[in-house]
């Protein structure tokens, strides 16, 4: 009986705020809610963000258009208006610890170390798992290629020159500017089965990948000289606001007096200290998106700002060609054993968890709630060349 009537007064609670934002439950819009079974309302009062989307897991509601209804719910802020144990543990956990230390750093791995058979089905030929270019891209291998292009334009490669790349991905800007631009390149990362492709698919390049964290890099400079330039895309959102100014002092014991740094990074308008918490569990854990304010904070003194660009709309284009790859082959995708693995043979619920995932990302930056920001440093010494090639 109490029970019912907590659900009860939940639904009431949820209606009334869909109201606000012109959604219907079990409308007919392809951004209305359909709900497969009343216990979310309870769920989602008590458990925010987490428990919406762990109920779109378990089936317990549907969307015609996913991210359409999350960029209705991200738009109106109605993740703020809900507040949750989960995301009040977290932000505490976020301030009395440092969730991205160098013992706590592997542990945001899990989203990468799936496999790269996944991400080979996932992403371009580049295997970029960050946001393309699009301005003047009809596809995603166009809007990669272009940006992994942005950057060593940004950057002014020129031959000879030593690139420090901290955080590699699986390796698309070091070969790239290794055969573009006949730079010397050497990438620092963490995760194991990236470092084995990148090392494969580079070996007959001048790249060296380190198997080992971004923080180490400035023993290597110390014993082998400064680098040119420091590149760094994707890593940002790993470091953790505590660790901010940890990762610019290691760039400027890199970085030569003359040198550039280009930083690719998701941003956001406000400073935060944790990431959502459904995102913690099954996504990235201990990441969390910087703020402008927490940048420009971490390089005051270190260095100059150049340029700041957002080309954050990218990502929703960038992230719809991620999903429409995801779908279309899906029949390959369920029966990786990365897959089948996950959730101990349910591979529905791992379809329903990506779909989640890449539509609430979408719809992240598209009600700009979520930037993406390419942010050029010098150290002052800006040679008379330089120009913002946008």
């Amino acid at each position: 009986m109490v029970k019912q009537l907590v659900n009860t007064l939940a639904q009431k609670i949820i209606e009334e705020l869909l109201v606000d934002v012109d959604i219907k439950i079990n409308g007919t819009r392809e951004w209305d809610i359909i709900v497969n079974d009343p216990i979310i309302y309870g769920k989602i009062v008590f458990g925010g963000s987490l428990a919406l989307g762990e109920t779109y897991m378990q089936g317990l509601w549907d969307s015609r258009e996913l991210d359409k209804t999350l960029t209705v719910l991200l738009s109106a802020k109605l993740d703020q208006r809900i507040p949750s144990l989960p995301s009040t543990l977290l932000k505490l956990k976020s301030t009395f610890f440092n969730l991205q230390s160098v013992s706590r750093s592997k542990n945001s791995l899990a989203n990468y170390e799936l496999g790269n058979e996944f991400y080979e089905l996932l992403l371009d030929t580049h295997m970029q798992y960050t946001c393309g270019y699009w301005k003047n891209a009809k596809n995603l291998e166009e809007a990669q290629e272009a940006k992994l292009e942005l950057i060593c334009k940004k950057l002014q490669l020129k031959p000879g020159m030593r690139v420090l790349e901290l955080g590699s991905g699986w390796g698309g800007f070091a070969e790239y500017a290794a055969k573009n631009y006949n730079c010397q390149i050497t990438a620092y990362n963490i995760a194991e089965k990236q470092v084995a492709y990148t090392r494969k698919k580079t070996k007959s390049l001048p790249v060296a990948i380190m198997l080992t964290d971004y923080r180490e890099a400035k023993k290597l400079a110390r014993e082998q000289g400064k680098f040119d330039r420091v590149a760094s895309m994707g890593l940002c959102e790993h470091v953790g606001y505590k660790n901010h100014r940890t990762l610019m002092e290691v760039v400027d014991a890199c970085l030569t007096d003359e040198g550039l740094f280009l930083l690719h990074t998701i941003g956001k308008d406000v400073s935060v200290h944790h990431t959502d918490p459904w995102l913690q569990k099954y996504i990235f854990p201990n990441t969390v998106i910087s703020s402008v304010k927490q940048i420009s904070t971490a390089v005051e003194g270190l260095f100059v700002m150049e340029d700041w660009h957002n080309f954050g709309h990218d990502y929703d284009k960038t992230l719809k060609a991620w999903y429409n790859n995801f779908n279309s082959n899906w029949e390959t995708i369920k029966e990786l054993d990365c897959v089948k693995q996950t959730f101990t043979g349910d591979t529905e619920k791992f379809k329903r968890m990506w779909t989640y995932y890449l539509s609430s990302a979408a719809a992240s930056f598209r009600s700009r709630k979520n930037q993406l920001w390419q942010i050029v440093f010098s150290k002052g010494h800006l040679a008379e060349e330089y120009k913002s090639i946008r």
